[in-house]
């Protein structure tokens, strides 16, 4: 946590920043390694260019140092104002960078502790460190591909008409901390029509036979990194016709995206190949997100795979690509993996059929 913490502060040298604050979230696991829990007293990570503290509530030191922290911690009892604490141990910098999900009443209340320092967001600073996932990280990743893989295989445990897509959530909801994560983070399961809409996640709605369901699951693991990926399905019975062809479809989509991301390519080119396919087989206007977004310590992150991210590619980003096609009242399908951008190419993290699944 060092090296990140001394890049951060490089960093914000680089940018004009005097000072990082960072309260519990991702940014704050990144940088510490202490996931804390987002409580109404000040937790709050200080970096200057003369070090680094950590301001927690008197009672929550034990968890912080349980979790490894090393620098020094400033504990702060109930009865004091831990924002005049922070601006004690800044004195008076021209420039404060906050993280990007801090609370707005903490930015207030750091802000009239502060009345002489200008304020700005820090969440590209931090994002800059993440983005681009170290040796560790990526296996990390990987262990997580292959936790929510293992949920997929186990489908047909559970995944049968007469059933409903709450109760076959619940299942993949349990399996997902079986097969290795510590929370389940998500769990989609969208029957027929419901398909066609993109973060519908489940509902008493009864799954019938030989409907396309789409089955996009993801949890974190006690590591703190996320899987999540997308397949679909069929029991009891074969689909329309008209779903198989644009299936298809999406399948080559999917695959052209695959082999065509690689480091020097923009993030927006891998959307534009795939989008392409989609668009010339007259289903454009049914692909209504982007193709993808990062992953690690969040399940969505920098960096995002859309039209207007000129971003390049480089070895050990790590993101989803998921195109769909989703037609209103009927069915939808999505096809996602979470690939590492590798020094020629990627390493695709879900090996599970992408095909239709059968059950």
């Amino acid at each position: 946590m060092t090296e990140r913490l001394d890049r951060a502060r490089l960093l914000a040298g680089q940018q004009g920043i005097d000072a990082l604050l960072v309260t519990p979230g991702a940014d704050l696991r990144y940088l510490t390694g202490y996931a804390a829990k987002p409580l109404e007293r000040l937790t709050c990570l200080v970096v200057t260019q003369l070090g680094s503290h950590l301001v927690v509530p008197g009672l929550e030191r034990a968890a912080a140092e349980a979790a490894g922290v090393t620098m020094p911690i400033v504990t702060w009892s109930e009865t004091e104002d831990p924002y005049a604490l922070v601006a004690e141990l800044l004195g008076s910098p021209d420039v404060v960078a906050v993280d990007d999900q801090m609370w707005a009443s903490r930015v207030f209340a750091l802000q009239e502790a502060l009345p002489e320092s200008g304020f700005v967001l820090g969440g590209e600073l931090v994002s800059a460190l993440r983005t681009v996932k170290e040796p560790a990280e990526v296996d990390a990743l990987r262990d997580a591909g292959a936790a929510i893989d293992r949920v997929h295989a186990r489908m047909g445990e559970w995944l049968r008409p007469g059933r409903t897509e709450r109760e076959v959530g619940a299942d993949i909801a349990r399996a997902i901390v079986e097969e290795g994560h510590e929370q389940v983070d998500f769990v989609i399961v969208g029957s027929g029509p419901n398909g066609a809409s993109p973060h519908h996640e489940v509902s008493d709605r009864v799954i019938g036979a030989g409907e396309p369901v789409v089955v996009d699951i993801g949890g974190t693991t006690a590591a703190g990194y996320c899987s999540d990926s997308t397949r679909n399905y069929v029991a009891g019975g074969e689909p329309d016709p008209g779903y198989i062809a644009m299936l298809e479809v999406l399948q080559r989509a999917q695959q052209v995206q695959r082999e065509y991301a690689r480091p020097g390519v923009t993030a927006e080119s891998v959307d534009a190949v795939g989008r392409q396919v989609i668009a010339d087989a007259g289903y454009g206007h049914l692909f209504i997100h982007r193709t993808g977004h990062g992953i690690g310590q969040e399940t969505h992150e920098e960096p995002y795979i859309v039209e207007g991210n000129t971003l390049e590619l480089e070895p050990g980003m790590a993101f989803s690509i998921e195109p769909g096609i989703y037609v209103e009242g009927q069915w939808g399908a999505r096809i996602e993996d979470i690939v590492v951008c590798t020094e020629d190419g990627i390493e695709v993290l879900n090996d599970t059929p992408r095909d239709l699944v059968r059950l």
